[in-house]
């Protein structure tokens, strides 16, 4: 991409002003949406964490509403390198954000999960869990790879049986490369559509917990 893309902080949305030294967990929305969108999720996670919702730095094309962390050409077959540029936009941001946190972890959904899943593979060494909602693994190989697959990060990865967004090569690929990436766990929910469910959040809150005792214990 021709311009380096830029996060505005000022859109963030934070869950309480005093997190110095709270876990920190990163919400990523979806094409279409924006930073609003998943902080209806807060009732659902666990206490004790500072939650942002970051706003993606792209809009979509007229009369997409919202806005998105790249441009939607072949969703067949995505181009890396645009998930890989907003994933790097999203990894500034954390730079400063996270300075105080002593353990992050992200939660994407759809374009999101795929850039929350693209910034661990990047730096592994700032993101300690994800939680990835009918989100896919980019293609290509990456730095921060090999890494994974001797650390392997906790992941858990959602999805539903009538979701007809992400292509089946996604899922495929998505469904090959977790298991020899990360401690991976997750769920395929039957008659779950491009969407979050109760139960979906239920599981996702049990990740989250085990998450928080991991960083206490450390």
């Amino acid at each position: 991409m021709s311009e380096e893309l830029v996060i505005d902080g000022l859109l963030t949305r934070w869950s309480a002003n005093e997190r110095a030294g709270m876990p920190l967990l990163v919400l990523l929305h979806g094409y279409a949406a924006d930073e609003h969108d998943l902080f209806g999720l807060l009732p659902y996670l666990p206490d004790g964490i500072a939650v942002a919702s970051v706003a993606a730095p792209l809009t979509p094309p007229w009369p997409m509403p919202g806005r998105s962390w790249y441009a939607i050409e072949d969703l067949t077959e995505p181009d890396p390198a645009t998930v890989t540029a907003a994933a790097e936009a999203f990894l500034r941001w954390l730079a400063d954000a996270a300075r105080d946190a002593p353990s992050v972890a992200l939660l994407g959904f759809s374009q999101g999960a795929a850039v929350a899943l693209q910034s661990l593979r990047l730096a592994p060494e700032r993101v300690d869990a994800v939680v990835a909602l009918s989100g896919y693994v980019a293609s290509g190989t990456l730095g921060g790879d090999e890494v994974l697959a001797e650390t392997r990060p906790p992941v858990f990865w959602g999805r539903g049986t009538n979701d007809d967004v992400i292509p089946a090569a996604r899922i495929a690929h998505t469904a090959d490369w977790l298991p020899s990436h990360s401690d991976l766990s997750g769920r395929v929910y039957t008659g779950l559509t491009h969407s979050i469910s109760e139960a979906e959040l239920g599981d996702v809150h049990t990740f989250l917990t085990k998450w928080l005792e991991r960083s206490a214990a450390s």
